[in-house]
């Protein structure tokens, strides 16, 4: 009675396992589908490799790739790896230039050079010691150097010899190198295209597919042009200079950098009035900080200063605070001190005012963002003795000129952050606000900025440091505080003067750091 269930559960198994094989061939067919879709060319070979990667859980798989190690780079650029493409050739070129330097590169040609110099002043002393004999002088000093400078040749001739009898070795080198090259590239082409025909199927329009002609005449026209050059240069002695040096024109860069000039000085002049204004608002801003630290009686200002940072970040900041102000007071740094932290202040200041409301719309609009990016990434990156210059020019030297420069390079922080924290706040909870009735000034009031206020803090505390590192540049031009001392040390290479003000810079940095971090864990635990 029981044969018949048991019967019909082997029947059960085997339908399962025949319906789990036709699954399987249904996958497998399918992507076959897919990789001849990628491969393009020579479809058959790519399937059975891929299949071979796929089932090699360790070690190497068992498939050489015999076009990428017949063509090396050139296969890659054909199938669209350019990463493979550029490190091969360079690669590759580096055996050529072996390969070159022994076959018909003149090895040794400089030290030849050399000892026919050296041959060459040492004939002109022998006649020099002729003549002195013959004048009844004594030729001794001239016979002297002639002798050494003949050992010398004959040392460089040696030298040259030497080199020479490497041609063989070098060669070798080169060939060996080559091979080795062209062998890794025949292991593991079929992986790395195994690679990118993963990421092909998760992004088919971003990835490159197939085999491209027009990458192919690419990568050769590339490798005609790069590889004859680059081993012609390395391997012949006589080169012509347009190889080495290129042919500019000085007459060129005159003009252009006198009308540079040119420019500069007319719209100096025609601005004057903007400019001097803006010098004018930053010096009443700078003014007005000044005198709350420095005209204020020191004890105050310290008590402040460690009272806030207790209350900020806590009693083990308030008490390095404390110590950083002792070390800084009983070095006689204190105005000077404070003459930083008003200059940084006035900078701080500026860049959060006009930093957080452009960050905002950056944040709302795309548009403006990618309007404004390649302006930040200038601001950032390019060297700040370079836009001193302009700096200069408009607004003159001192410290309001000063603050300019910092705020060039300290803004983009806030402004990034800020828009990046508005980018992230999650469009569900703007949609909910919205459908309560808020407003659009509510909803960036109290709901878009609160959310944001992290990221927007971080940028502040990047934007005070930032200005604190441009007090020593900001000295080059009039600007005083601890950057003053910096460059007087410099100048005189004081280096105990020196030391003493970038100890008092670094504690100055680390008060403020600390005290506004502080302020930032604080009120994350709100």
């Amino acid at each position: 009675m029981d044969t018949q269930p048991l019967t019909t559960d082997k029947q059960n198994n085997v339908e399962g396992r025949t319906s789990s094989v036709k699954d399987i061939e249904v996958d497998r067919h399918a992507l076959d589908q897919s990789i001849t879709m990628f491969v393009d060319r020579n479809p058959e070979y790519y399937i059975n490799a891929f299949h071979n990667i796929h089932e090699t859980t360790a070690g190497i798989p068992r498939v050489f790739n015999w076009a990428a190690a017949a063509f090396g780079p050139f296969w890659a650029a054909a199938r669209g790896i350019w990463g493979v493409f550029w490190a091969f050739l360079i690669l590759e070129i580096i055996a050529f230039v072996q390969i070159g330097r022994g076959t018909w590169g003149e090895l040794g040609a400089e030290a030849t050079a050399q000892a026919e110099r050296q041959a060459a002043r040492a004939e002109e002393f022998l006649r020099q010691a002729q003549v002195a004999r013959e004048a009844g002088e004594d030729p001794t000093r001239f016979e002297t150097l002639s002798s050494n400078l003949m050992r010398a040749a004959e040392r460089s001739r040696e030298t040259a010899e030497a080199a020479a009898a490497d041609a063989f070795v070098i060669l070798m080198s080169g060939l060996v190198l080559l091979l080795v090259l062209r062998l890794v590239q025949g292991v593991w082409s079929n992986v790395v295209y195994e690679k990118q025909y993963s990421r092909w199927r998760v992004s088919p329009a971003e990835v490159p597919s197939g085999f491209r002609l027009s990458n192919l005449l690419f990568g050769v026209v590339l490798g005609l042009v790069i590889i004859p050059l680059t081993v012609y240069r390395f391997t012949i002695e006589n080169i012509p200079d347009w190889l080495t040096s290129f042919p500019a024109d000085p007459d060129f860069y005159g003009a252009t950098a006198r009308w540079l000039e040119a420019v500069i000085d007319d719209a100096a002049r025609s601005g004057a009035g903007a400019f001097d204004g803006i010098v004018l608002l930053v010096r009443q801003i700078l003014d007005t900080i000044s005198l709350a630290l420095i005209g204020t009686p020191w004890p105050v200002v310290m008590a402040v200063i460690c009272v806030f940072a207790w209350r900020a970040a806590g009693p083990r900041v308030a008490i390095f605070t404390a110590a950083a102000l002792a070390y800084i007071a009983f070095l006689g740094y204190w105005e000077i001190a404070m003459e930083t932290v008003a200059l940084v202040g006035a900078a701080v200041v500026l860049c959060v005012v006009i930093g957080i409301p452009l960050g905002i719309w950056f944040g709302k609009s795309l548009r403006a963002y990618k309007f404004a990016e390649p302006v930040l990434d200038l601001m950032q990156t390019l060297p700040a003795f370079v836009y001193l210059i302009p700096i200069i020019a408009f607004f003159g030297t001192g410290n309001p000129p000063g603050i300019l420069a910092t705020i060039i390079f300290g803004m983009p922080p806030v402004i990034r952050l800020t828009a990046l924290g508005m980018r992230g706040v999650p469009d569900s909870i703007k949609e909910a606000a919205t459908a309560f009735g808020a407003s659009r000034w509510q909803l960036l009031k109290d709901v878009e900025l609160p959310l944001a206020l992290p990221s927007i803090m971080t940028g502040v505390n990047q934007t005070i440091l930032m200005c604190l590192s441009m007090v020593v540049i900001i000295s080059l031009i009039g600007g005083g505080g601890l950057g003053k001392v910096i460059l007087e040390a410099l100048q005189f290479a004081a280096k105990g003067p020196g030391l003493l003000g970038g100890f008092a810079i670094l504690f100055v940095a680390m008060v403020i750091d600390r005290i506004v971090q502080g302020a930032f864990r604080r009120a994350d635990q709100k």
